[in-house]
């Protein structure tokens, strides 16, 4: 009976949490190491499921990570990373193009709707719309990743519609650019833009480590919450440095256009996601405004 009542307990707990959140747009990024646990991404789905079973409006937009590498690999396509970010040409785009939209994307909506939510696919490139992604070195000299995009618009109103009819929208981070080719967009950028576009209530990267750290080499010295002035001062300190660095800056500049929290939080941890969400001490690093 004890067991009976603690779970009962720990439904109360949750219970102001899901009536603040009720009727609220989540995004959540899915990513990362995670993609290659079965196990792990569907406890993520089964998470997503609840939150739309309780009123929520959660949004998943997803990367493909190795099974991208995978498939360049059978197809005989070296990879090239410049800056972090994978150089797309013509023949890794079409592989890239199959892997999100009629492998990884499908296989993501199939495990919503096996516990028993429902999901949908959006190909990112029919509501994202994109400029070529340009930059330059530390000599000044013009950086080229192919058919890498920058966000400039998304059309909400597919989202909108099926989040109307309580369907969780799943969304490949590919965007269209102006002369109608396929693009190639980092997946944090891609839902930070959608959370923006969306006024989002929460913005949640789920990654590989449990949150920002103070120190990288010690896994308990998480920083639960960060302040936007805070930032700066970590960057300097080199704090956030590496991989961190874009999805803290991706993080900042939701919040700045008015995403209430933006969270990043261990996707490896058992029910990280409702954990976050729903209980007061949470598993990650939030930052407010």
């Amino acid at each position: 009976m004890e067991r009976y009542i603690e779970k009962a307990a720990a439904l109360i707990e949750a219970l102001p949490f899901i009536q603040q959140f009720r009727g609220e747009t989540v995004v959540v990024k899915l990513g990362g190491s995670i993609m290659e646990s079965e196990e792990g991404y569907s406890r993520i789905m089964q998470d997503i499921a609840f939150m739309e079973c309780i009123g929520m409006h959660p949004v998943v937009v997803h990367g493909g990570g190795k099974a991208i590498s995978r498939a360049m690999k059978e197809a005989d396509i070296k990879p090239n990373f410049v800056q972090g970010l994978r150089v797309t040409d013509e023949a890794t785009i079409r592989v890239v193009e199959q892997v999100l939209n009629r492998e990884v994307n499908p296989h993501l909506v199939e495990i919503i709707q096996q516990f028993h939510g429902k999901a949908r696919g959006i190909h990112g490139e029919d509501i994202i719309r994109v400029e070529k992604l340009v930059g330059s070195n530390e000599h000044k000299e013009p950086l080229d990743w192919g058919f890498v995009g920058n966000v400039k618009h998304v059309d909400i109103e597919p989202i909108k519609a099926y989040l109307k009819s309580e369907i969780v929208p799943v969304i490949t981070p590919l965007g269209k650019g102006p002369e109608g080719r396929l693009y190639n967009i980092n997946a944090d950028d891609a839902a930070t833009a959608v959370a923006v576009a969306l006024k989002a209530r929460k913005l949640v990267f789920l990654t590989d480590v449990p949150g920002l750290l103070l120190d990288p080499e010690d896994k308990t010295s998480i920083i639960s919450s960060l302040h936007l002035s805070e930032v700066d001062e970590l960057i300097e300190r080199g704090v956030i440095a590496g991989g961190m660095l874009p999805k803290i800056k991706g993080m900042v500049g939701a919040v700045k256009s008015g995403i209430k929290k933006a969270h990043i939080i261990d996707s490896s941890m058992p029910h990280s996601l409702l954990l976050e969400l729903f209980t007061s001490e949470g598993v990650g690093t939030e930052i407010t405004e």
